[in-house]
C-alpha cells in the first residue's frame, strides 16, 4: 500500500471515531508532530504503529485497507 493512502485513511477513521490529532497521539504514545506528518503523508507509519492505530480506533486492518 502506498504511504499517502495510510495518511488519508488514518485521518478519516480518526475523525469518524471522534478523536482529535492530539487525543489520538496521546492514546498511541506518539508525538502530535509524528501523527500530523503521517496524516499529511510526509511520513510513512511503521507496521507496528498501524496495528496500534487500528486497535485504538477499533478498526480492523482490512477495514483500514478498504477505505
Amino acid at each position: 500500500m502506498e504511504k499517502e493512502q495510510w495518511g488519508r485513511k488514518i485521518r478519516a477513521f480518526r475523525k469518524l471515531k471522534g478523536y482529535t490529532q492530539a487525543e489520538l497521539a496521546k492514546e498511541l504514545g506518539v508525538s502530535l508532530t509524528l501523527l500530523g506528518e503521517i496524516e499529511r503523508e510526509s511520513r510513512e507509519p511503521e507496521t507496528e504503529l498501524v496495528a496500534k492505530i487500528c486497535d485504538t480506533l477499533s478498526v480492523s486492518l482490512q477495514e483500514m485497507k478498504e477505505l
